[in-house]
């Protein structure tokens, strides 16, 4: 037997930004090609051109290269959707809109069979159908009782239909759905799935008006074409699956149907139903990996990249909602995932979002990266502020603070006194910290101070420590007033170190200002 390439795809529409849910059906497939060794294909599908929104495809392709999900085929050298074939590219065109030529000739291909007929139905004629199906309180089905009494080309006669092909061009393809049959299925995550055909309609498959096949016709064939191995998708196209299956039938390609498999639904923080951004807009969480700005409302939408994570806790938070690696680790790196990912450990349910735990993950993540790495990052806000610092003493000062932050745009705030002396002191600490004992002692610590050298964080702290106990002070009430002459509040990593790193002759001036 030939074992079949395991060859996936991402197709979204570019009707807007690409919802973190999306991103985790590129991800899940794009884990599931690397960890068989297959192929990701990115294929744009944009047959619905009533809701084509500018600028959404060029963000969809920018969101999955900030994300580090880089399709195998399907885009160019220069990161555009590819649209001639070559050797990289063998299926090209990728984009939908541009393949419409080939999709009519699927569509009468199946009328032919019987599989499939023509439907005359006016837009108004289909809106008053809906209305009367309302006013009964009923959900309007184009099923087979309906199309025995519309005009299509199964109640027409054969020259009417041909002259209303010519003429009329509201005209669609429609899958004749068999009647009362029950279709049985396999999806890879939900097992075994039977749906009798008495519940669904005859789907629209290819329009006249535009000449673009809808969503069923073109991605069963484009799937075909591209020797699709498996189909990796939201939980919201399972009702599609029996029309689906019908079609691969119909067409006689069940031998190279591919396996489907349906991802559960990102649900709110509470559970409740899908997440959308009107919940992210409300708990204060983007749900898009980069910032948007609509085209049309010119309404800007935050973003993960934007609101300063880092890719890979984006994708750790990702890959965790709705798999599980079956052990306790949950920092991975993108080769890890890739070592671990399989289809058997993701679940059924809806995965919960939760926004407190992306901040963790990027917690975890900057602790992950070099103090070098961390400073040329904090670098670029250094420098927004005015501020020249040598690359060594920013790599110094990231190792001191970077375990107490969650963002790089935590930094400033951790680690502002290392720039700038304090020109205000924290009220709560002067209030708790400092009283007219203080103010002679300070002056007694800056002439020890002044007197140790070299100046490094064991010598200092070996000075303090001596003068405390031989003078028998209290060790919190010198060290906390000493911190707010040099921090300007109660707060900060080891205050020897602190020292060290500034020099004697700031800290001096630091102690003086103060006093």
């Amino acid at each position: 037997m030939t074992v079949r390439k395991v060859r996936v795809r991402f197709a979204p529409s570019p009707t807007g930004p690409l919802h973190i849910g999306g991103v985790r059906t590129a991800l899940f497939n794009y884990l599931f090609a690397r960890r068989h060794g297959g192929d990701f294909i990115i294929r744009i599908e944009d047959t619905d051109s009533g809701r084509f929104v500018p600028g959404a495809e060029a963000y969809i392709i920018k969101a999955l290269a900030w994300c580090n999900i880089l399709p195998s085929e399907g885009l160019t050298a220069d990161g555009k959707i590819a649209e001639q074939p070559d050797a990289r590219n063998p299926h090209a065109p990728y984009r939908q809109s541009q393949r419409k030529a080939l999709y009519r000739q699927y569509a009468e291909q199946l009328v032919e069979s019987g599989h499939a007929y023509y439907a005359f139905d006016t837009p108004e004629a289909l809106n008053a159908l809906r209305k009367e199906a309302e006013e009964k309180k009923e959900t309007f089905t184009y099923n087979c009782k309906v199309r025995t009494q519309r005009p299509t080309s199964l109640t027409l006669p054969a020259g009417e239909v041909a002259a209303r092909l010519q003429q009329d061009t509201h005209w669609v393809v429609r899958f004749k759905m068999p009647e009362n049959r029950d279709v049985r299925m396999h999806d890879l995550i939900r097992g075994e799935v039977t749906v009798n055909t008495s519940t669904l309609d005859d789907k629209v498959l290819w329009k006249a008006a535009d000449g673009l096949p809808t969503y069923h016709l073109a991605n069963i064939v484009d799937d075909r074409l591209m020797d699709i191995s498996h189909v990796i998708r939201g939980e919201e196209w399972l009702p599609s699956l029996p029309l689906h299956y019908l079609l691969y039938e119909a067409f006689g390609w069940t031998d190279t149907q591919p396996e489907f498999a349906h991802l559960s639904l990102l649900l709110k923080p509470d559970g409740k139903g899908k997440l959308s951004k009107r919940d992210g807009d409300r708990l204060g969480f983007p749900v898009f990996p980069l910032a948007w700005k609509d085209p049309l409302s010119g309404e800007l939408s935050r973003g993960y990249r934007e609101d300063g994570y880092f890719p890979e806790a984006f994708i750790n938070l990702l890959a965790l909602l709705g798999w599980n690696p079956g052990t306790e680790q949950e920092l991975f790196s993108l080769n890890e995932l890739v070592n671990l990912f399989g289809l058997d450990r993701v679940i059924k349910s809806g995965a919960k979002f939760n926004p407190d735990k992306a901040k963790w993950f990027n917690q975890q993540v900057l602790r992950t990266k070099s103090n070098e790495e961390l400073a040329q990052l904090y670098q670029v806000e250094l420098r927004e502020r005015g501020i020249t610092a040598a690359d060594d003493y920013v790599t110094q000062v990231c190792g001191f603070i970077k375990e107490r932050a969650t963002f790089v745009g935590d930094f400033w705030e951790l680690s502002a006194y290392f720039f700038t002396a304090p020109t205000a002191y924290d009220e709560k600490a002067v209030k708790k910290y400092w009283n007219p004992k203080t103010l002679p002692l300070m002056k007694v610590l800056a002439t020890v101070l002044a007197a140790i050298e070299p100046f490094t964080k064991e010598n200092i702290a070996h000075a303090v420590h001596e003068w405390i106990a031989s003078n028998s002070l209290n060790m919190g009430a010198i060290m906390n007033a000493f911190r707010l002459c040099i921090v300007g509040a109660s707060k900060g990593p080891d205050l020897f170190e602190i020292a060290a790193l500034l020099k004697k002759e700031e800290i001096l001036r630091r102690i003086n200002s103060i006093i």
